[in-house]
């Protein structure tokens, strides 16, 4: 990385890179808004009955919550950390949690923890509220059913970026963390290098210049032995199929491009224990051990 401007498409102009990373324009606002309704229903229906522990102050400095679902008394299961997406500034735990029952009835539990979106928080301090949940399942989990030494994330979109930053190594140490805290992960439709953003929309958000936003790539950090399994939608966005192909190449596996999938609906398919992304994450999760 001896040149920051040196990035896989800065030879686009602004309108070829927002054709690449406006997922929602591609979309279109009708199928947007199924996707982000069925986001609810399906979370909703997942959760209905569900024991858990929804509501948990995870985090003092910012007040953030998060939701435990899918726990049983006895032996700790397995917490699977799903992050939401939403380019870091929409959605929440509310709508994230369509998971939560498929993994109940595999043996695994599912926690979602909010976020402060952007642009009230800047993109630093969300890295630094998502790390801060995964501090509390490792020194809280076990009161709550959860594993601590059995920790696997996975988010989509802009929570495939913040899955990323919680792969990467050099922050565990600060908060009294096992670097090997994240024992496996797996980022749906990613952003693994954000300079490509500081050029689209997003970006009056969050508010990135070349260097903040290198300093904020997982794929541009070093990082251990948390091989993820990358995932992507055969009708995502350019950018995003590139960034996950590449990320997945960094790590030395190849992604998961699901057939018929775009980039709102193929993390949809963790609901179902039969689709190939539920078969990849049960089988990550069922080669950790404590």
């Amino acid at each position: 990385m001896d040149d920051l401007n040196d990035w896989p498409g800065r030879e686009l102009d602004d309108e070829a890179l927002d054709v690449a990373y406006n997922v929602r324009r591609k979309a279109g606002p009708e199928l947007f808004e199924r996707h982000m309704a069925r986001y609810l229903a399906m979370s909703d229906d997942a959760v209905a009955g569900l024991p858990g522990h929804p509501g948990i102050v995870y985090d003092e400095a910012s007040g953030e919550r998060l939701d435990v679902w899918g726990v049983e008394d006895g032996t700790p299961r397995p917490a699977f950390v799903f992050v939401h997406g939403g380019y870091w500034m929409a959605l929440s735990r509310r709508e994230s949690s369509f998971m939560a029952r498929m993994l109940h009835e595999n043996g695994v539990a599912t926690v979602v923890p909010d976020y402060t979106l952007a642009p009230e928080a800047a993109l630093d301090e969300i890295v630094r509220q998502v790390r801060a949940s995964i501090a509390w399942v490792h020194r809280h989990g076990r009161a709550h059913g959860l594993d601590p030494e059995r920790i696997v994330v996975g988010g989509s979109s802009a929570g495939g970026h913040l899955t990323g930053m919680t792969m990467v190594d050099g922050w565990q140490e600060p908060l009294g963390l096992p670097g090997d805290v994240v024992k496996a992960a797996m980022p749906f439709s990613g952003l693994f290098d954000l300079r490509p953003i500081t050029r689209v929309y997003v970006n009056e958000y969050v508010k990135l210049d070349v260097p903040k936003a290198a300093a904020l790539s997982p794929g541009l950090l070093p990082a251990g032995r948390r091989c993820p399994a990358a995932v992507a939608g055969e009708h995502d966005g350019d950018g995003f199929l590139a960034q996950s192909r590449r990320f997945a190449r960094h790590w030395g596996v190849e992604p998961l491009v699901v057939p018929g999938r775009d980039h709102f609906d193929v993390v949809l398919d963790l609901a179902d224990a039969r689709t190939a992304a539920s078969r990849t994450l049960l089988e990550l999760i069922g080669s950790v051990t404590g």
